[in-house]
This record gives C-alpha cells, structure tokens and sequence, in this order.
C-alpha cells in the first residue's frame, strides 16, 4: 500500500496494479487488510483512493449519517458509517 502511495501522482496505472495485487493476496491468504489500508482502496477493481481524481466522496444524512466513496472507474460505491463520530461529539458535549 506504500508502494501505492508513492507512485499514485505519476504512475496511476503501476498504483492501481499494487492495490489489486494487495487485494488478491489477501483474499487468497485469507487475511484481513486493517481498516486504515481498506477504506483507502476499492473493494471491486483496486483502484486506491489517493490517485488524483479516481473517486468521489460525499457526506449524506438521509438514512443515518454517512460518507459515501464512489470509484471513477469502476462506479463501486463504499459507504462508512459517521455514528461514532456523533457519539464522541455527544459525549464530549455533556462532559
């Protein structure tokens, strides 16, 4: 994922190959990438998220509040749940 990171702003291609190769070795290992590296990555094509351009992010409240990543390329949608957040500013509030 380092590697990834390094070379996103001038070779998007060779970062998108890393991500894939990263996903595949750890579904093929069965191995659980850790949240950091997950949420920086798309579940369906590879594509990391630090390549200038390659997603979207949005923040919705209709259901219960979220942040919404979509992939350009593939049109994967990854959403991410803002409930702690809300919690912490709660408790935050009344302390």
């Amino acid at each position: 994922m380092e590697f990834a990171r390094r070379h996103a702003e001038e070779r998007p291609e060779l970062a998108r190959e890393a991500g894939r190769l990263a996903l595949r070795i750890a579904r093929k290992a069965r191995i659980r990438i850790p949240v950091r590296y997950r949420r920086l990555i798309c579940r369906k094509c590879g594509t990391p998220f630090y390549i200038p351009g390659s997603f979207t992010v949005r923040v919705r409240d209709r259901r219960s509040t979220h942040v919404v990543i979509r992939c350009n390329y593939c049109g994967y949608v990854k959403r991410i749940p803002a409930v702690r957040e809300r919690k912490l500013r709660r408790r935050a509030a009344s302390s």
